[in-house]
């Protein structure tokens, strides 16, 4: 993965369009981008575990142990921070996963700030990969994690 040409076209284009190694096309945007349009189809990647409170609401220690403890890409559900871009902080949840596999995360490291990541859209790839998207895998889980510590299985 060339990560300085993803970077570069992402910072001139203010998006990014990859084929990763399935053939699924993963487009990328800042969260200032995210609209309605893109319907339930789009989770925000994160890099770093304290960027989880940029972007979900309040946290009990209980999940962010959760997250920080997972063995297998998931995508977890929870209530947006009220601080999130218009639109996205009206919403009752939000969906964020972080982002473990090594090459994939220094991408997003790269791009220093959580993304919205819309997967499987019928859209032309700027850039091509031969990796596989984490969370396009079989193991993929989703869990929601409530303020007050609940946990409910979403998809195991």
């Amino acid at each position: 993965m060339d990560h300085s040409l993803f970077i570069k076209q992402y910072r001139d284009q203010n998006q990014l369009h990859i084929r990763e190694g399935n053939g699924k096309v993963i487009s990328i945007y800042p969260l200032e981008r995210w609209n309605s349009s893109m319907g339930e189809n789009w989770v925000i990647l994160l890099f770093d575990l304290f960027q989880i409170r940029s972007v979900g609401g309040h946290f009990s220690e209980v999940a962010l142990d959760i997250v920080d403890f997972a063995s297998k890409p998931t995508i977890y559900h929870t209530e947006p921070n009220r601080l999130l871009p218009s639109g996205l902080a009206d919403l009752k949840e939000i969906r964020f996963s972080l982002v473990r596999e090594p090459n994939w995360k220094k991408l997003l490291f790269q791009i220093s700030q959580p993304i919205i990541a819309q997967i499987g859209v019928e859209t032309k790839a700027d850039v091509e990969t031969k990796l596989n998207f984490p969370l396009l895998g079989p193991n993929v889980k989703e869990l929601y994690l409530g303020a007050k510590g609940d946990v409910k299985i979403i998809k195991g």
